[in-house]
């Protein structure tokens, strides 16, 4: 039996079958539903930037170098097109940081210890002997305090490269991995906390306290109005940016006060919505004569979403296809030359991050990994092996963002990051292309 035309739901242009969406709408929404859509994304953004870099230097520095002055009747910021993304923007990727880590303690993979035992261990291994590699390169040099660099994980590269090897690695690397990265995540966001802030004023910090402890009262009230979290969370980073603290850990404590758990019960809502149908009339005088029911039934249906998943659902594209590729646009620009490595420590800089990732990475994770299963605290990854959890451990080596950004507050000689990142780059390609070739001969080798 044909649907009544009247019950059938209208789709918006992008979803329609017309001409004009398949053509211009349909290519992009497969694009960024694809899993390595934000990959490939960075991956494009990294290629302009060091084509650029190298094809016109004094171009490329003095468009990042664009001088942004923000004030009435004079000046209450001077800054830099390129400090606004480092500063600004990415506090954007580590709030969503900071959601996902509330996600993954709260009902993920890390919700309960013995679950989080082995991407615990993992990740540890996976932090530490990238630095101590790293120091190993480095120590009593100039260079010295990118220990930090290798440490990181860039999560979209990563999940590109198993979205490629999907039929050939199990589910539930997938879920380690990401556990990994969560945890890898929550170590970054304390070294630079740490590490990389200086000068810290305890009044700013306070101030930043108070605006975050304001924020989590409106969550325990239930205030639902979006205005007043926004005005506290930039409150909070404009603050934290003032203490010393560097500002993208507003972001991430944004994004760990905010509720993992709806307001309204689903099965509450759900019954709603059928008095509300069975009140409404199938065909009213006014289109809009119901509309006070209607917009009452769709206010509880965002509540039965919790703040925490309709925040992540609103940045992620934002995060993936704009910020990210913006950050990569404005700091992978590294120049290549003959002098490239010349500088002093220069040439540790970039063999301790290279050799951090790389070899720190594969040996460390599934080192950690093997240690807690021995104990017997944890478990291997359903339908994993070993040499699979070395290819894993390979593919974290992929350091990109989070490095990138590590090694813009670790360096303020341009010598020492251009090597810090020519070393980010060349371990991240190897590391990706290592991993997957392990991971495709593990795969292979366990079929047959």
């Amino acid at each position: 039996m044909a649907p009544d035309p009247d019950q059938r739901i209208v789709p918006t242009w992008a979803r329609s079958p017309r001409r004009s969406a398949r053509i211009v709408a349909g290519p992009i929404r497969s694009f960024m539903a694809w899993e390595a859509a934000g990959g490939v994304a960075l991956l494009l953004a990294t290629i302009v930037a060091l084509v650029w870099a190298n094809v016109d230097t004094s171009g490329y520095e003095a468009f990042w170098n664009t001088p942004i002055t923000l004030g009435v009747d004079g000046n209450i910021l001077d800054t830099y097109l390129a400090a606004v993304v480092n500063d600004g923007l990415m506090a954007l990727f580590f709030l969503l940081i900071g959601l996902e880590v509330k996600r993954e303690l709260a009902v993920g993979e890390l919700s309960t210890p013995k679950a989080a035992a082995v991407p615990f261990a993992a990740a540890l291994g996976g932090m530490l002997l990238p630095a101590a590699i790293y120091l190993a390169f480095t120590a009593g040099g100039p260079a010295q305090d990118g220990w930090g660099i290798p440490m990181a994980t860039d999560v979209a590269f990563a999940l590109a490269v198993l979205a490629a090897l999907r039929s050939r690695v199990p589910s539930s690397l997938w879920a380690f991995l990401l556990g990994v990265a969560v945890i890898d995540d929550i170590g970054a966001i304390i070294v630079i906390a740490v590490a990389y802030s200086s000068g810290v004023s305890g009044a700013w910090l306070a101030a930043a306290v108070v605006a975050l402890a304001a924020f989590w009262v409106l969550t325990r009230l239930h205030v639902q109005a979006r205005v007043p979290y926004i005005a506290l969370g930039v409150l909070a980073w404009a603050f934290t940016a003032a203490s010393g603290v560097h500002a993208t850990i507003a972001g991430v404590a944004v994004g760990l006060l905010m509720p993992a758990v709806p307001l309204q019960r689903p099965a509450a809502v759900s019954a709603e919505a059928r008095r509300v149908a069975d009140e409404t009339s199938d065909d009213p005088a006014s289109p809009d004569a119901e509309s006070e029911s209607w917009m009452h039934l769709s206010d509880l249906s965002r509540q039965a979403v919790s703040p925490l998943t309709r925040t992540v659902h609103a940045l992620h594209p934002w995060s993936s296809f704009i910020i990210l590729p913006i950050f990569a646009l404005a700091n992978a620009g590294i120049v290549f030359g003959a002098g490239a490595l010349s500088a002093d420590g220069a040439l540790g800089a970039a063999l301790g991050v290279s050799v951090g990732l790389l070899v720190g990475k594969a040996i460390g994770i599934p080192l950690g990994a093997w240690i807690v299963v021995r104990m017997g605290l944890g478990t291997i990854p359903r339908g994993a092996r070993w040499g699979q959890m070395v290819g894993i451990g390979l593919i974290a080596g992929i350091g990109f963002t989070v490095s990138l950004f590590i090694t813009k507050l670790a360096f303020t000689d341009p010598s020492l990051a251009d090597a810090a990142r020519i070393g980010v780059l060349a371990g991240s390609v190897v590391a990706a292309i290592a991993g997957a070739l392990v991971l495709w001969s593990s795969g292979r080798r366990s079929r047959a």
